[in-house]
């Protein structure tokens, strides 16, 4: 799967508009994440409170949409961006790669509610093969 010129433009004319609001925009998401899709609180087991007011839930989320941030920003080398996370996440975290779907799937809606009318079909469409090539990434090292 690959990105078009006019997805390119979409996903980065977008994230100018959230990504003032992009510490906001990883609570709402990882929080999102961790009620409807309960199996995800086990890798987070050793935060105190997954509340969405929790400091960790807060970092975590922050930690999460600067992943998103510095994919967006190496749209065109999306791989050698995150292989480091990706690395972290498959050799010492252990996180089953089935939850960066899951998480593309709640920062979706997360992105849809912060940009409202701006969340049109044709970024909806974009953000969504991002993200599935941003979870593809995430995942490799697991082969």
């Amino acid at each position: 799967m690959s990105l078009s010129a006019t997805d390119k433009e979409q996903i980065s004319k977008t994230w100018a508009k959230v990504s003032p609001k992009a510490a906001q925009l990883g609570v709402e998401s990882l929080s999102r994440l961790l009620v409807v899709f309960p199996q995800t609180k086990t890798y987070f087991s050793h935060f105190a409170d997954l509340s969405s007011s929790s400091a960790q839930v807060k970092a975590h989320g922050a930690k999460v949409v600067g992943a998103i941030g510095q994919a967006v920003n190496s749209i065109d080398d999306i791989h050698s961006s995150l292989s480091k996370l990706s690395e972290l996440h498959a050799y010492n975290l252990r996180v089953d790669p089935v939850n960066f779907k899951l998480l593309g799937h709640t920062l979706l809606v997360s992105l849809s509610a912060a940009l409202g009318a701006d969340f049109t079909p044709e970024a909806h469409v974009a953000w969504d093969k991002f993200l599935s090539i941003v979870a593809m990434v995430l995942a490799e090292k697991y082969r």
